[in-house]
């Protein structure tokens, strides 16, 4: 399974990354309604931090993000799994289309958190280089071009330095 594929699913709801119930059915290869079920049959398994239905609101926010033909406009606000209740339906759902896409979903938002790692890291060095440089970059690119287009500072020849002190058993002079 292509973990572009999966990656594209992945939304942020109330401030966490998540996969809806029928991109995860999807997925699998069972209708949500299977997937629900089996979910509701292990309730206990999928606490508020690991499942929650959308609300009226978001449910609208995100038909205007989702804005393909595969909708299917459903008659019940769909749920959203985070990161750790889709590893736990890998319990629930025990086939081995389900193992390997829970395998390829949780590399994904493994992925994910890398990337975001990455570009943390790459904002902090921004910061610094603008420091270093006395100057504000707008991006990466701005970056890259600047130290490839600056000028190199000339090199001057150092000055002879004065001998100080004294020789033994020199020439004066």
């Amino acid at each position: 399974m292509e973990l572009v594929i999966i990656q594209k699913k992945i939304f942020v709801v109330r401030g966490q990354r998540v996969m809806f119930d029928f991109h995860l059915a999807e997925l699998y290869g069972v209708k949500t309604k299977v997937l629900i079920q089996a979910v509701k049959r292990n309730i206990r398994r999928f606490p508020s931090d690991f499942m929650f239905q959308l609300n009226r609101e978001e449910l609208l926010i995100l038909r205007s993000q989702i804005v393909t033909s595969s909708w299917g406009g459903s008659r019940y606000l769909p749920y959203a799994f985070t990161e750790h209740g889709i590893t736990m339906l890998s319990s629930v759902l025990k086939s081995d289309t389900a193992i390997d896409v829970n395998i390829a979903i949780v590399r994904a938002f493994i992925l994910l958190k890398q990337y975001n790692n990455d570009i943390k890291l790459l904002r902090k060095e921004m910061h610094e280089m603008e420091g270093r440089f006395n100057r504000k970059f707008d991006n990466i690119n701005e970056i890259i071009e600047y130290l490839i287009t600056k000028p190199e500072p000339k090199e001057e020849k150092p000055k002879p330095k004065k001998q100080i002190g004294f020789r033994i058993g020199g020439n004066k002079k």
